[in-house]
Order: C-alpha cells, then structure tokens, then sequence
C-alpha cells in the first residue's frame, strides 16, 4: 500500500507552525509497513487543495489529510474532499450529540453556530469519534478501491485518533510489517561510522541499515519487512548486537525517543551524582540542553555564564596567572573551570600535560560532577594558533579531570551546538569510566 500525506494550512506554508504531524504520521506509516512516496502541503485554497487530492489519488492508494477540519470559513478539507468525490455533505446526529456534550463538559464555552459545521460528515464516510476536540475524523473508501483519511491538525487531538482507531484499521488492511530500530552514536563522524559498517550495507538484503547525519551525532535505523512483529524483532536483532560490538560505547542509546541530554541526567541520577556547568562560548546553551529534560532539578546544581576573563577568576577561581600565560581558551583555562565548578580546594594541583589526573577532591564533594566549555565561535577572534572553532572542554568527575580539544568547522551557531553535544558526551564517558 501507498500513502501520501496531505498537510492543510496557511499556516505552515508561511513557516508559523512546524508541521510535526507528518512527521508522526510518516513514522506510523513505517511501523504499518506502508510505503510513503509523497508528503504534501497545501494552504486553505479550494483549488489548490482539490488539485492535490485529485494528483494523491492517481499515485497513492491511501491518503491521510490533516488539518481543515475546523468550524471556520477557511477549514475546506472536508468540503474539498466530498467535491472530489463528487459526494454530498450531510449532517451526522452522533457527532451533533458529541459536540452538545463536549459543550456541556467544558463549562462557560457557548455553542456558536458555525461549532455545527463539524456535525457535517462525508457521504458513506466512517466517523472516527474525537475524545479530545470538536472535530471527529473520517474514513472515506472509494468505489476503486482507494482510502482516504480526514483527521484534525491538533496533535493533541490527531495522535489519539490515530493510534486508537486509525492504526488498528490500517493494520487489518496490511500484509506485513516494518519493524525498524534506531541506535545513535557520539564521537564518531559520519563517515567514519559508514566506514565502520560498509561491509554490512553491501551485503544487505533484509534488514537493511540506513545512517542519519545529525550534529555531532550519527544515528542508525536498522529496518526489517516481516509478516509481524515478533518476526521483525528477530531479523533486526543480530544486525544491532553486531553494531554494538563496532560502536561499543559510542552508543549512547537505542531507545528512538530519548536524547544525548536525557542519557546524562538518567545516568548522573542513577549514580547519585550532580552536575555544576561552566560556560564561555556556550552561554547558557549547554544547561538550556540539561533543562529540556524532566527531572533535570534532581541532578542540576549550580550553572554558571563566565563569558569575561573576570567572571572565570571571580566565579570559577581561575587564576590570573592562568589567564595571561596560557588564555582564556586553553587545557588549563579548562581545567581549573571545571575544578573551580565544583568547589576544589586551591591546592589541588593538575599535571598540565595528562588528559586525566587526580585532584585530590574533598570526600564531601565526591558526589559532584562539573562541565566546563571555553573556546571561539567566531566568526572572529581566532588566531592561527587557535583558529575559530577551538575549543576546549574540561569535566570532572569521581575527583578525575578529563580535558578534550577539539576543532570544529561551521558558522558561530553550529561551532556552539557542537561544543555542546561533545559536551554532553564527554560527560556521559567519564561516568561510565568511573562508575561502570
């Protein structure tokens, strides 16, 4: 079976929503083993509109409209779709009766007249209930065959829907599945990963590995047909045992959903652990990361912006010295940042050329972990010593001071997002050196 996803509103040809709704949608398709050759999005135009279903129907066996659905003049998707159709719009009493009861529930809302407007159904369509709006959803099967699917542009409202009523019935309609798993990797460049499994894609059949570049990250979908579920599990399991002896600790994880953000929180609460930021050239970019996450107040102690040579004396106990002999934008600039996040006391010395040494940390701050970024992110400021994209990153953790430099390419944003991610990574390692 082919779908086609039709996306409707203004709105999100203008760019004042992200249309995350096809991504969700293109996703389940997968899951259902439903091949998606085409994703279209078209504004609130009767012609334009009815122009992209007629081409979908020539090309795709099932369509998945979303958005239009609404009470105002300008929602036109189911109208536009019964004229293709060359089908009539008639009123359905149990939606009328769902909508009075919606009303009711939500005490102080007044039923307008054009609220009725969703009570008007295709002709012959199925009405898929709406638990959590106004708008219900409909299934329209064509006379040759094709299946059309109207569903409302809320995801709120359209990710219930499909899952407890759409999937199911498209599932009934497939032959088989497509089970897929991801599994992402840091510190590891996207060529030297494809390197790394150019055997495996060459001699791929089923399942299949496909590589996704991302910023600082490498990620891997591993896909398998089968006729179920369970079939699909067992065809793409050797194929991620085999990528995980390859990658080893590079993976950071193979759960689809989860971020390099949520790996460290989940991993500094499972040891008990707090974290300390220090930033310069970040500014604020990294603990904003460590913030998306729930449950980050558990594991977040103190964040701290030292843009200024000052504030890394004045906050993180920089020394001076450190400053006017190596810059603000050094190993031991680093170090003594991230020392100086965790409160080390000023005696602790550090041996300048090692990449991890021994602090001498206080037991009563064993538990404290810290991340220092400095560096330049252009686009001036370097130097041919220390050209733009330098940047040093300090962690230290269990008492241990690891320090990376790196040297990354790209405009100021993307130097800061890199900085960032091999941040968070760096971080990730060392807890699993120290504690695993």
């Amino acid at each position: 079976m082919i779908a086609e996803l039709i996306s409707v509103g203004t709105e999100i040809l203008l760019g004042n929503i992200v249309n995350t709704n096809a991504n969700y949608l293109a996703r389940k398709c997968a899951e259902l083993g439903i091949t998606n050759y085409y994703q279209v999005s078209v504004g609130d135009n009767e012609e334009r509109l009815a122009a992209a279903i007629n081409a979908a129907l020539t090309r795709s066996d099932l369509l998945i409209l979303t958005g239009g659905l609404g009470p105002t003049k300008d929602d036109l998707t189911k109208e536009v779709t019964a004229k293709v159709l060359n089908k009539k719009i008639i009123e359905d009493s149990h939606t009328k009766d769902r909508i009075k009861e919606y009303f009711t529930r939500k005490k102080g809302l007044e039923i307008t007249e054009n609220n009725w407007k969703q009570a008007l159904i295709i002709e012959g369509s199925t009405v898929v209930d709406n638990p959590n709006g106004t708008a219900p959803g409909l299934i329209v099967e064509t006379e040759d065959g094709k299946i059309i699917i109207l569903l409302p542009g809320p995801p709120n409202e359209l990710e219930p829907m499909f899952q407890e009523a759409i999937f199911p019935y498209l599932n009934k309609l497939q032959p088989g599945v497509l089970y897929s798993e991801m599994i992402k990797i840091c510190g590891i460049g996207e060529s030297k990963a494809e390197t790394m499994i150019q055997d495996l894609i060459t001699h791929q059949t089923n399942p299949t590995i496909a590589p996704y570049a991302k910023t600082g990250e490498v990620h891997l979908r591993i896909t398998a047909s089968a006729s179920d579920m369970t079939e699909g599990k067992a065809l793409v399991k050797p194929v991620v045992e085999e990528l995980e002896k390859r990658f080893s600790t590079h993976i950071y994880t193979n759960k689809e959903e989860e971020n390099l953000e949520d790996v460290v929180v989940n991993l500094l609460a499972k040891h008990k652990l707090t974290i300390t930021t220090a930033e310069s050239c970040t500014g604020g970019l990294l603990t904003g990361r460590l913030v998306n996450v729930p449950g980050a107040s558990e594991v977040l102690d103190e964040g701290f912006i030292t843009y200024s040579n000052e504030a890394k004396e004045k906050y993180l106990n920089v020394s001076h010295k450190t400053l006017e002999s190596y810059g603000a934008v050094s190993r031991e600039t680093a170090v003594e940042m991230a020392r100086g996040a965790c409160e080390n006391i000023e005696d602790n010395k550090i041996n300048d050329n090692s990449v991890a040494c021994d602090t001498g940390i206080n037991n009563s701050h064993s538990r404290k972990t810290s991340l220092a970024i400095t560096g330049i992110a252009g686009p001036g400021g370097g130097s041919e010593e220390k050209p733009v994209g330098t940047v040093y990153i300090g962690c230290m953790v269990n008492g241990h001071v690891r320090v990376k430099k790196y040297q990354f390419k790209g405009n100021r944003q993307k130097v800061r997002e890199y900085a960032v991610i091999n941040g968070l990574d760096l971080l990730r390692t060392s807890i699993i050196e120290e504690f695993e």
